[in-house]
Order: structure tokens, then C-alpha cells, then sequence
């Protein structure tokens, strides 16, 4: 029999290759190592997708780039080929300041850029940024820094790094921008649909996030306007037109910049990570597909992993069950996403701050559950014949629903 585990990361407490390691041992420990099992590591653009692209076949690359805070910092992105995939949490990422200090007004995108050039420099020209998890808000100014281009006041100094800075803006000189840029072709991996301004902008809606007070707010949506326009002066209306494309308020105003600037192709993370993974190729074959999340919520039915790859199982006709850390689904919205069975951690320790310090274990006995449970979920005839079930499973007589 043949399972392919294809989870995205339990925020919090374990990675998607951990998720799928555990899930994997725990199904085996049920079968006696009698199953084939795939594991497909996934994302939805964001935090955990330079693990999906590892888990898919990329190799692993590192460059020294500027943290958000303009602090030097090592950042990972993948490799195949000509493709490039990164992570933009990795370089600008909240997760990566200083001391877990947020500092609205003046970080940067900087290091994202940075990771771009690295990419070429590996002789990438097929380039995914995947964006989530950001700590700036400079409308992707930071990434054009990092590209070569120079942000200048009215006595030609260069700006501070920051999207606050950006109210002094006089130009942006090109001259220095990475002219390899002309031959490369980015994708914008990510769900985000808001405009770069305004009540739905970058700063009003993301901006608290990153500890942006009201008062920060007005100050960054101001400075973030006036780049806008100092940008539409050298390059054109399509600067003016790309603030209020869908998606170019994500990641602090960087899908704006990849917009008007990089010319970026905008499409959702997930379908973006599942392309590159191979997922649906995969599956041939496959007798069951689990995935899952850390929360699998009302969030998770507009597009996040899970439902990504629970309709590329229902395109396969390959049966997909779900396990994460908790659910606030219904019944009826399990059985409409596509789920056979949702496996909450919460089934087995209701308390969700053990679940998350103990997230390896359980995921283990949920697989334990899953491998004696393969007889009803896999559908009837579909079983190989070289497959035997658990003689001394104990199935439950309910769902572990919650």
C-alpha cells in the first residue's frame, strides 16, 4: 500500500518534514513496516516553503544578507536548476529579529534583495518568492536596495533602511540595478490580496503585527504613498497602477515592488509549492494521501495547504485525511473540504499547550491510528494484495472528531 503524507508545519512546534517524519514512523509501527510511504513536505508560500522545496528535490544554498534590522544574518534559499525558491521570512522575517524586538518604522526588506542576487549569482533566472512572516513595512524599497538600485534624498544621500525613511525620498537611481534582472522571471507566491494602501494597505492591516502603533501607521502609509510616486517618476504609470494590484500590500508593500518592478507573476502560495513539489504526479499510485496543519479552522477552507492538497487527491481519486493540532470544523465542513477523517491532537491530550510541547509523540500515535485504521479509509478493492492488515489492531468506534 501506498501513502503519501503531504503536511504543512505545525506552527510553533514542528516542521512539515518533522510533521511527515512522525506520521511516517507511527504508520509504520502500526503495519510492521508493510507500507510504502511518500513524504511530500508542502506550504502555502510562506514560512516552512523552503522546506517544501528541499523536500522536492532542490539543494540547499546560504548567503550572508542584511537582517530586517540591517543586522548581517545567514539565510537559506533552494536551488534546481535555473529555479530558485525563497523564502522571504528566512531574510525579513519576524521570526529572525534581533532579540524578537519589532521595530515597524525602520525595518527592511533588504535582505530579501540580497537573497534574490544570491540566486543569481547561483545562475538562477526562474526565481519563487515566497512571502509570509514579515517584519517590514518599506513597500519592497529594501528589495530594490538589495538589488542595486539607490534610494536618495534631495542631497543624493542614501536613505536608512526603513519604510519610514521613505517620506524623504527625492529619487531612485537605477543605474546600479542588476542588469541579470532583464532575463529573469519571478513568481509571487502568495495568498495576500490586499492593495499597498490605505484602510486595506500594508501598514493598516499588517502593520500592528510588527508592532506599529496608529501613529506608525499613518506615518508608514504616508511614506509608502509618497515612494509610490517618486518610483511612477522613474519608471512610469505602471508604478502608479501596481499599488493597487491584488496582493501588492503583502509581505510590508515587497509584492508591490515585485509587481511594478520584477514584473512578478502573482499566484497562491499553494498552488505555487504544489507545482514545484510534483504533488500531483505523486500521487499516481497512491492509495491514501494524509496532510494537515497546526490549526485546521475556517482560515484553512479559503485556500491554505491543506485544502490545496485535498483537491489534488480528489483530482487523483485518491482518498485524503487530515491531521493537525486542533479543529474548530463542523462535521459537515470536515466531510465538504474533502476529508474522509480529521485527526485532531486534541483527541488524544486536551490541553493545546502540551500538544505543541509535545507534538512529535502524539503525531506518532495519530499515525499509529491511521495504519489500523487503513482498511476503512482506503476505499474497498484498492488495497494491493501483498497487503495485510493489523491482525490485533483496536479500531475506534467513532470518529476522533472534535
Amino acid at each position: 500500500m501506498r501513502i503519501v503524507i503531504a503536511p504543512d508545519k505545525f506552527k510553533g512546534s514542528l516542521s512539515a518534514p518533522e510533521v511527515a517524519r512522525h506520521l511516517d514512523a507511527g504508520l509504520q509501527a502500526a503495519t510492521g513496516h508493510n507500507l510504502d510511504v511518500i513524504r511530500i513536505p508542502v506550504a502555502d508560500g510562506g514560512e516552512g516553503t523552503l522546506d517544501a522545496a528541499v523536500g522536492s528535490g532542490f539543494t540547499r544554498r546560504s548567503a550572508l544578507v542584511s537582517g530586517p534590522t540591517g543586522q548581517p544574518l545567514r539565510a537559506e534559499f533552494a536551488v534546481r536548476g535555473r529555479e530558485a525558491v525563497i523564502e522571504m521570512a528566512a531574510a525579513s522575517g519576524l521570526a529572525v529579529l534581533p532579540d524578537d524586538i519589532k521595530d515597524a518604522k525602520n525595518s527592511t526588506s533588504l535582505g530579501t534583495g540580497e537573497l534574490i542576487r544570491a540566486a543569481l549569482d547561483a545562475g538562477c533566472r526562474q526565481i519563487i518568492l515566497g512571502v509570509g512572516g514579515s517584519a517590514n513595512t518599506d513597500g519592497g524599497a529594501g528589495v530594490l536596495q538589495g538589488l542595486g538600485a539607490e534610494l536618495l534624498d534631495g542631497e543624493g544621500n542614501e536613505l536608512p533602511p526603513g519604510g519610514a525613511a521613505l517620506a524623504r525620498l527625492d529619487r531612485i537611481d537605477f543605474s546600479g540595478f542588476d542588469t541579470r534582472l532583464d532575463e529573469a522571471r519571478f513568481v509571487l507566491a502568495s495568498d495576500v490580496d490586499n492593495p499597498l494602501l490605505g484602510v486595506e494597505g500594508a501598514a493598516a492591516i499588517f502593520g500592528p503585527q510588527k508592532g506599529a502603533t496608529p501613529e506608525d501607521i499613518a506615518i508608514l502609509d504616508a511614506a509608502v504613498s509618497h515612494f509610490v510616486d517618486v518610483l511612477a517618476a522613474e519608471i512610469g504609470p505602471r508604478a502608479l497602477k501596481a499599488a493597487d494590484a491584488p496582493g501588492a500590500g503583502a509581505a510590508g508593500g515587497v509584492g508591490y515592488a515585485a509587481i511594478a518592478v520584477l514584473a512578478a507573476t502573482r499566484r497562491p502560495g499553494i498552488d505555487v509549492v504544489l507545482e514545484f513539489s510534483g504533488l500531483s504526479d505523486r500521487l499516481a499510485g497512491a492509495d491514501l494521501v494524509i496532510t494537515g496543519e497546526g490549526s485546521l479552522d475556517e482560515q484553512s477552507l479559503l485556500g491554505k495547504t491543506p485544502m490545496g492538497v485535498a483537491r489534488a487527491a480528489a483530482r487523483a481519486g485518491v482518498p485524503v485525511v487530515a491531521v493537525c493540532g486542533r479543529t474548530t470544523l463542523t462535521p459537515a465542513q470536515q466531510k465538504d473540504s474533502g476529508f474522509r477523517q480529521v485527526y485532531p491532537l486534541t483527541s488524544l491530550e486536551a490541553k493545546v499547550e502540551i500538544c505543541i510541547a509535545e507534538a512529535g509523540p502524539l503525531l506518532e500515535q495519530l499515525g499509529k491510528n491511521i495504519g489500523m485504521e487503513l482498511a476503512d479509509l482506503v476505499p474497498a478493492g484498492s488495497t494491493p494484495a501483498g497487503y495485510t492488515p493489523p491482525v490485533n489492531s483496536v479500531r475506534t468506534k467513532e470518529p476522533l472528531n472534535v
